[in-house]
């Protein structure tokens, strides 16, 4: 459910408020059951679903299962900003549902919104995000953040970081990894034989031979060297303000970003409604809406629900093809 102060509750109740959605699979939820359905009547909206204790986890016959945490006892009206209470929260309900992906009683995770200050608050100073805690819990070496649209698909080389400290652990595995995690996700995932990659520059106009700086030279060009002699069909480093417009145009199927906002600009601008962000290198499907907790307007019910709607049809499909490609027992 994510952050409780946030839109996690309201966003997840519209979403499975689409009929069409809900027959596409069965839905277990880790969160506040009572909150749940306070959303749902202040909604008007019908939200009929089966409880259990999340100690409880297995697979369930239900359309619609929450696993209630309510021995954390929230308010009746929760805070809307940042709060230990929200940390507290969203942090079990994440560890819950990594649980339940890792054993195999959910095919895949969806997980709404969190807030680094509220992991902050609570004590959770390890962790700047989902991405590193999932990595942790599922002990996965390397993993990257792949941000999917129909427009275009980008992937972070470094992600929760100062920009200022990105020079700092900018090496030529930082680079690569994304490039071989990038590759295996567009075979495997999405059926393309031989993918096609570009990758940014980290500097203006790609260093322009040096003039702006090493690290294309030292750092880049070497890491994509790498990636071709392990077979990959991967390009650049290309300046980031242009190599958008040549994926878009269909010549490369993913772009991967140097830093963070290097990535999420482009994509956030051309796919703010639908955009999913998926975790590379997990032995679990895990999917999440491109935004944040949105806690100016949590409350308020006006949250657009479609780039979780998107997560869970992203989730649904990824978790089809994994099954369908899996190999089948003798």
């Amino acid at each position: 459910m994510g952050d409780p102060c946030g839109i996690g509750a309201e966003i997840i109740v519209k979403a499975l408020a689409d009929e069409g959605l809900r027959r596409r699979g069965r839905f277990v939820l880790f969160g506040f059951c009572e909150q749940l359905t306070y959303t749902a009547d202040a909604m008007e909206i019908e939200f009929p679903f089966h409880r259990d204790r999340h100690e409880n986890a297995h697979r369930y016959p239900h359309d619609v299962v929450v696993l209630d945490y309510d021995e954390m006892s929230p308010p009746a009206t929760m805070p809307r900003g940042p709060s230990k209470l929200g940390g507290q929260a969203s942090m079990a309900f994440c560890e819950g549902g990594i649980a339940a992906a890792r054993a195999r009683h959910v095919d895949a995770l969806v997980t709404s919104p969190i807030s680094k200050t509220s992991w902050q608050m609570a004590g959770y100073k390890k962790y700047p995000g989902h991405t590193e805690l999932l990595a942790d819990k599922c002990k996965a070496k390397h993993v990257a953040m792949m941000f999917h649209s129909p427009q275009l698909r980008v992937v972070l080389a470094t992600i929760h970081e100062a920009l200022f400290e990105v020079r700092n652990r900018f090496t030529i595995g930082c680079v690569f990894n994304p490039i071989d995690l990038a590759d295996r996700a567009l075979r495997e995932w999405w059926g393309l034989e031989k993918p096609r990659i570009a990758v940014c520059g980290l500097n203006p106009h790609a260093g322009e031979e040096g003039q702006f700086g090493d690290e294309e030279a030292r750092v880049i060009s070497p890491a994509i060297l790498m990636a071709h002699e392990a077979g990959i069909n991967v390009r650049g480093p290309f300046p980031a303000d242009t190599i958008y417009l040549k994926a878009l145009q269909g010549k490369y199927d993913c772009v991967v970003a140097m830093y963070h906002d290097q990535g999420l600009i482009p994509i956030k601008l051309l796919a703010w409604r639908d955009a999913v962000n998926v975790t590379l290198g997990l032995p679990i499907i895990r999917t999440s809406p491109d935004h944040g907790t949105a806690f100016d307007i949590a409350g308020k019910y006006r949250a657009d629900p479609s780039s979780m709607i998107a997560a869970i049809q992203l989730a649904i499909d990824l978790a089809v093809r994994s099954r369908s490609a899996a190999p089948r027992a003798k």
